[in-house]
């Protein structure tokens, strides 16, 4: 030992060399802990649950506003109808991502039915069957029968609760949807169950709830405008036929009249004034509804699926051999670790 309590190079070199030749010493103790820890990995293997990740990924792209709908939105607007080009609304930025996680879309997925080998049966009451719920209500709350088919609107106090804990569970521990990047429109939806198909069949149905109300959301101030200009068109069409009718009918009425008798068309001339300023109506309903169709083109957002949950899943099961190496080899290590300090330490303390 050097002067001031400090080890020369050898000295700690020659130490080494006496615990690994102190380990080597106790290479029963070594062999005997990493095979406990080998088969501690196997009854890991053997008894934890494998779960498997369901995952979607699926680009979105918002169609840009301006171009051949900005020159329409100065005449749309003198009509009353609103072409909304200045972009913006409930699904900018991460909005989106959170509606995944909300409670209505998580319930909606829940609530409906997905195929299971070949047979349909209701989301929510193949997670309950598969997690052995309903027994554990019967014991914990005293909840004998339930289910979920019917209104959700009317469903009961016992009804809500469940999907709200469920949708919390979702949210905490099994639901993750993020997008690849900032910069991308690439969003990827995971979902991880201990039923493959429950997996797959969950993420399947919500990408699908969640896009089919994005598009109706988005698309919904012009699709009322399509409709509201398309009755005012039926309507005054209607109109005009009748007016052409009325014209028809005053003219038949008086075939051959008195070209000095004035009076007498005065009917068809009210008739054809009609049919006239029913016709420019009509003409200007028209030119606004095709306005508005475009308008409503424009709003439709292109949602393209890249990748689907396909079977078999990703998952986190720890085959038996690899299960029993990862045992042995962790084992060995903690061992020789406990054993080189505990003779650094009677060393020190001799």
């Amino acid at each position: 030992m050097s002067g001031g309590g400090e080890i020369t190079m050898k000295e700690f070199l020659g130490r080494i060399g006496a615990g690994g030749k102190y380990v080597r010493s106790k290479w029963k103790w070594v062999l005997a802990f990493s095979a406990l820890c080998a088969l501690l990995g196997l009854a890991w293997s053997l008894l934890k649950k494998t779960h498997y990740t369901g995952e979607s990924t699926f680009v979105l792209e918002e169609n840009s506003k301006m171009g051949m709908l900005s020159q329409y939105a100065g005449l749309a607007s003198l009509a009353g109808i609103d072409l909304n080009t200045g972009g913006g609304g409930l699904f900018q930025g991460e909005n989106i991502l959170e509606l995944y996680k909300s409670r209505a879309m998580i319930e909606k997925t829940l609530l409906s039915d997905g195929d299971f080998d070949g047979r349909s049966q209701q989301l929510i009451e193949r997670y309950i069957n598969f997690n052995q719920l309903r027994a554990k209500w019967r014991s914990r709350d005293q909840i004998q029968n339930i289910d979920f088919t019917g209104d959700p609107d009317k469903f009961n106090r016992k009804q809500d609760s469940i999907i709200t804990d469920l949708t919390k569970r979702f949210n905490e521990k099994m639901l993750t949807v993020n997008k690849l990047d900032k910069k991308l429109d690439i969003i990827v939806v995971k979902f991880t169950s201990t039923d493959e198909l429950f997996a797959r069949a969950f993420t399947d149905k919500l990408v699908e709830t969640v896009n089919t109300f994005y598009v109706q959301t988005k698309t919904k101030k012009s699709a009322q405008n399509v409709q509201v200009l398309q009755r005012q068109a039926d309507s005054v069409k209607a109109v005009l036929n009748s007016s052409i009718g009325g014209v028809a009918s005053a003219l038949e009425a008086t075939p051959n009249a008195n070209p000095q008798l004035m009076s007498l068309k005065v009917g068809s001339q009210r008739r054809q004034v009609d049919v006239q300023a029913s016709s420019a109506v009509y003409g200007e309903i028209v030119k606004n509804l095709e306005i508005a169709k475009i308008a409503l083109r424009e709003d439709v957002p292109l949602i393209q699926i890249i990748d689907k949950p396909v079977i078999p899943l990703d998952n986190d099961h720890l085959g038996k051999l690899k299960a029993l190496i990862l045992g042995f080899l962790i084992g060995g290590l903690i061992i020789v670790f406990v054993l080189s300090i505990k003779k650094i330490l009677f060393d020190q303390a001799g």
